[in-house]
């Protein structure tokens, strides 16, 4: 991996400049605190800002499109996370909308892009089901094309469906045959969350944030919302879980970023920074914690820890984002002692809650996109060249 520090253009400071400007602006510590309180990850007036801003539409092109260079690419991804944007969700919507236009019809097309673009249609994720866990193949969700051919009836449910309530459409996955093979059954369809017999129930994971359970009871679609062709669904959604793990190709300049799920590891940087100047802020004593050998120990190595996952590319930076954060934020919490279990926003909270919550979010954090073992059975197979795992009893 190349460390070697990018020198910015004046044109590209600029833009880092106006950029944090605007987040400044428009990411204001009442937005932070609502998405906290609310655990939405969305924020429509930070949305729309951006949209209107023009940032979503050089997001999501490419450069000779118009989009942001690679440089530019590089420096928005940082200033979002470090900005602590409300914006998980936006790389959803911009993968989502990537498939439409390579498997879409024209018309859905021309229909969805220009709203993603503008950041008037938000769209989410209808893949795991309550009993398939991470593998998606094992579709039960339902879809019956009537005898005209420009139907299809729609039955079943979802879990973790995020940002629903935000969004407009989901991109489903269902089962079109089912005495077909498991990767030969699917189609893809991008089903509007208005339409008649969808339902959405929150549901509250541990670090406060609301995911949804999503239900479909007979939704009559056209069959212009199909994306991609009938029982070709593993096709279409290949490239979209490729991007949804951080499996695809990585380009040789440095730049890209750097692995899935750095946001939130950036949030786990911050709540260190707070830390560290608790811990050696003298006491009222005169004394300091991280005078205490042990404490300046664990405090070091965690931030170490952090260091190296933060610098680790791919699925393999995933896997270490996920662990570190699961692994060094109990350490940080015992660092500050009992008021560390104190939420943001609480009298008395260490560090405001900083540690709690970074807590709370490690335990999701590896797992969304697939859990922790997934990934890691992935890096044994495509990167290590090991064969399939073998789950079966011992003999």
């Amino acid at each position: 991996m190349d460390f070697s520090v990018v020198d910015l253009s004046e044109e590209d400071r600029v833009f880092q400049h106006e950029l944090r400007e605007f987040l400044r602006t428009v990411v204001t510590e009442e937005v932070i605190a609502r998405d906290r309180e609310t655990g939405e990850n969305f924020d429509e007036g930070v949305h729309m800002a951006l949209g209107d801003a023009g940032y979503l539409a050089a997001d999501y092109r490419r450069a000779a499109d118009g989009g942001f260079s690679a440089v530019r690419r590089r420096i928005w991804d940082l200033e979002i996370g470090r900005a602590h944007t409300p914006w998980f969700h936006w790389g959803t919507t911009a993968m989502v909308a990537h498939t439409v236009e390579q498997f879409a019809s024209p018309d859905l097309v021309d229909d969805v892009v220009p709203g993603v673009i503008s950041g008037r249609l938000r769209l989410c994720l209808g893949y795991t089901e309550p009993e398939g866990g991470s593998d998606v193949a094992t579709c039960k969700t339902r879809a019956v094309r009537e005898a005209d051919g420009s139907t299809w009836i729609i039955n079943g449910s979802k879990m973790f469906t995020s940002n629903a309530q935000n969004a407009q459409y989901v991109f489903l996955i269902t089962n079109t045959d089912p005495a077909a093979p498991k990767h030969k059954s699917l189609t893809m369809f991008l089903v509007p969350l208005d339409a008649p017999g969808v339902e959405i129930q929150p549901l509250r994971t541990i670090d406060g944030d609301r995911t949804n359970i999503t239900y479909y009871s007979d939704v009559r679609i056209s069959d212009r919302y199909r994306v991609g062709d009938v029982n070709a669904g593993w096709s279409v959604l290949r490239g979209a879980l490729d991007a949804e793990h951080g499996t695809g190709e990585r380009a040789d300049d440095g730049l890209q970023k750097i692995a899935v799920m750095t946001e939130h590891i950036t949030v786990m940087a911050d709540a260190v920074d707070r830390i560290a100047a608790t811990v050696a802020t003298p006491d009222a004593a005169g004394r300091r914690r991280i005078d205490d050998g042990s404490v300046a120990y664990r405090l070091g190595r965690g931030i170490a820890r952090m260091e190296a996952a933060m610098s680790t590319p791919g699925m393999f930076g995933r896997v270490a984002i996920a662990q570190t954060m699961r692994e060094v934020s109990p350490d940080l919490m015992d660092i500050l002692g009992a008021a560390a279990a104190l939420p943001t926003g609480t009298v008395g909270a260490a560090d405001d809650g900083g540690a709690e919550y970074v807590f709370r979010l490690a335990g999701p954090t590896g797992i969304y996109g697939g859990t922790l073992e997934v990934f890691r059975n992935m890096i044994a197979q495509h990167a290590l060249g090991l064969g399939r795992p073998d789950y079966s009893p011992p003999r």
